[in-house]
């Protein structure tokens, strides 16, 4: 029995020796845990192998896993392993609640170990609320994360500092895994929200390509008798001038209007006066030759293209159409006849464009309805307006020499926050002979005469002089000014808006110049280098009347526009027609879906502007919110508004 007992120095190296085999133990199993918990990175996954870890390295009965929320004010209980756990994992209470909430507020260990550095009142406050509990905090590379907390060792010891050392060291080596875990999580998500927008995303571009062909379908046909309504007439005779001026032809438009339709549609009903116009519209088609084309203006107007044609050629067509209506046309048992009276007009000999050629079939159709004869062509001496509108032209020129006109400005709300962001300049022009001639008549008349060039530099430099003294005063206003076609062919037009802007310092981007729908598609292979020219300097251009004429989209596209600017025709009753409302929906949806902010003309009432602001609109122009003004009102409105907003959104 002596010879086995083991001498002091023989007991405290076995002590030693069970320290260091205890200690690689611990190491191991501390190893094992972080390997695991590293090699995987589903949120859920990690969190219950730390809590299975680290149970198991404390050797504790319960061990619960809390984490924060975002805000902070919150923690749940996301994991957990041992004893009772299925009634906590889960729950969430308050950050300022137990244990977690004084670890969270000192960022450190709990432990029981603990009481002993905390001053009397709080020692007294914890030592009956707590039994053996220790956690550690786990914090990440950016902030606190929650914490690893172990509940009652097996063999009801206490928790020691050994245990503390050990938790500490795991919840350092996890946190990592936690942070890489969590941001695996949120990319899931993030990717899951995204593939949901891709989704979304392409059954909003499906809707919108079927709206677009839509919208183009109702630009161009009518859609009562599927005919070229007045947009696509109006391109294709401008695409049948140019043939007609390259090949050195001759070119008939006739203008077809049908005699006291109107008494009869009122008489019949409009059902039956639509039925009856898609019967002639079928007559008239099957009239045609493969080369000529015709369409319907507008209620019972119809106009045909007949192209490499002469004065023989026009007489011979208009007979032809007249002879298809001879028949009766028979509607629910009745008999019904029709006449019609044309006018004809000829390129060149009576005009070199859309308008005017038009224009004088319109006169020629009215004589037509006069004289009887079904038919006329257009004469000169015949069109009561002629020598008055000569008249006006001569003083138009010397309006332009003298810089006779006033200049208003139209405000430009933005739609979100109702204040005044730009204006639209616009011309008026009173003459004491023929008094106030408004622009409808005096613009074509400089464009007709040549004038429109030495106009549009009078316009630039005022209005552009005009908003340089609105920033000066510290009002960073946008100014809009509308471009003819004889404007976008004038190859100075850069060189002009540059001096301009450099002479009066108004920075580039304060200038937006209009350009019509039909103007933009009317010319396209002059338009874009002249286009890019003004780009380029740093003007923003606007496609201004959009919905009125026939443009293609994928035109549309290439252009370097800035801004779309929805036609009034579409905006102003949009509240009470339903179709109007979609158009313009549409309309904004796509001009965001390729990068323009969009105005909206024509703005008159109060429920058409807050539907306006409901689908999203940029800004607002009409005379709900101003009429046109002079420079000195228009500032007081600009002050008014901006500076005292009594302005309600109601998106």
């Amino acid at each position: 029995m002596t010879a086995n007992r083991q001498s002091p120095q023989e007991q405290e190296l076995a002590q030693l020796r069970q320290a260091l085999r205890q200690r690689e133990t611990e190491i191991a199993l501390l190893k094992e845990a972080t390997d695991a918990v590293s090699s995987q990175l589903d949120f859920d996954k990690v969190m219950q192998l730390i809590a299975d870890r680290a149970r198991t390295l404390l050797n504790t009965k319960t061990l619960l896993i809390p984490v924060l929320n975002e805000d902070c004010t919150d923690y749940t209980y996301i994991a957990g392993a041992g004893e009772d756990v299925d009634e906590v994992v889960g729950e969430s209470l308050p950050i300022n609640f137990g244990v977690c909430g004084w670890v969270w507020k000192n960022k450190r260990p709990w432990w029981r170990g603990m009481l002993d550095e905390l001053d009397e009142t709080e020692r007294e406050q914890w030592k009956d609320e707590i039994g053996n509990i220790i956690m550690v905090p786990l914090i990440g590379k950016k902030h606190f994360l929650g914490g690893v907390t172990g509940i009652n060792k097996i063999g009801d010891e206490p928790f020691n500092e050994r245990d503390l050392e050990l938790l500490s060291m795991f919840a350092s080596q996890v946190s990592i895994a936690i942070e890489n875990a969590l941001s695996f999580k949120e990319l899931t998500v993030a990717k899951k929200e995204a593939e949901s927008y891709q989704k979304e995303l392409g059954k909003l571009n499906e809707i919108l390509v079927a709206t677009n062909k839509d919208l183009e379908y109702l630009a161009l046909y009518d859609d009562l008798t599927s005919l070229p309504n007045r947009n696509l007439i109006k391109d294709r005779i401008r695409q049948s001038i140019k043939q007609a001026e390259a090949e050195e032809q001759k070119l008939t438009i006739l203008l077809i209007d049908l005699d006291n339709f109107k008494e009869l549609n009122d008489t019949l009903g409009h059902d039956a006066g639509d039925v009856l116009l898609y019967e002639v519209a079928k007559r008239f088609r099957e009239t045609l030759r493969p080369s000529d084309t015709i369409g319907r203006l507008g209620g019972d107007e119809f106009a045909v293209i007949i192209p490499d044609s002469d004065i023989r050629t026009a007489k011979q067509a208009a007979k032809d159409f007249l002879q298809s209506l001879e028949n009766p046309f028979i509607l629910q048992g009745n008999h019904y006849f029709l006449d019609a009276s044309i006018g004809i007009t000829l390129y060149p000999e009576h005009g070199a464009d859309f308008s005017s050629l038009l224009k004088h079939a319109d006169v020629a159709m009215y004589q037509a309805k006069q004289d009887t004869n079904g038919f006329s062509i257009y004469n000169p001496e015949q069109d009561e307006h002629s020598q008055s509108r000569l008249a006006l032209s001569g003083t138009l020129r010397q309006a332009c020499q003298d810089e006779a006109f006033e200049f208003y400005y139209q405000p430009k709300l933005d739609a979100r926050t109702g204040k005044v962001v730009g204006a639209e300049a616009l011309a008026r022009w009173f003459d004491p002979e023929f008094g106030n001639v408004p622009p409808v008549v005096f613009i074509p008349l400089l464009e007709n005469s040549g004038l429109i060039k030495s106009f549009t530099e009078i316009l630039l430099r005022e209005s552009i002089k005009q908003c340089s003294l609105w920033h000066q005063a510290g009002l960073n206003l946008n100014l809009s000014v509308n471009m003819s076609m004889h404007n976008l062919r004038d190859p100075n037009l850069p060189q002009l808006v540059a001096r301009l802007l450099n002479q009066y310092r108004l920075p580039r981007r304060s200038l937006t110049l209009e350009i019509t729908e039909t103007v933009a598609m009317g010319d396209p292979q002059h338009l874009p280098p002249i286009l890019a020219q003004l780009v380029l300097s740093g003007v923003e251009l606007s496609i201004d009347d959009f919905g009125t004429g026939y443009s293609s989209l994928s035109y549309l596209k290439k252009m370097p526009l800035s801004e779309l600017k929805i036609d009034k025709s579409f905006v102003i009753d949009m509240d009470k027609d339903p179709d109007n409302e979609v158009i313009v929906r549409s309309t904004v949806e796509l001009a965001h879906n390729l990068g323009l902010s969009v105005v909206a003309e024509g703005v008159e009432n109060k429920e058409v502007m807050q539907k306006l602001q409901q689908i999203g609109t940029d800004m607002l122009q009409g005379f709900d919110i101003s009429r046109p003004l002079p420079a000195d009102e228009f500032l007081k409105f600009v002050l008014a508004t901006n500076q005292v907003s009594t302005w309600v959104s109601h998106s």
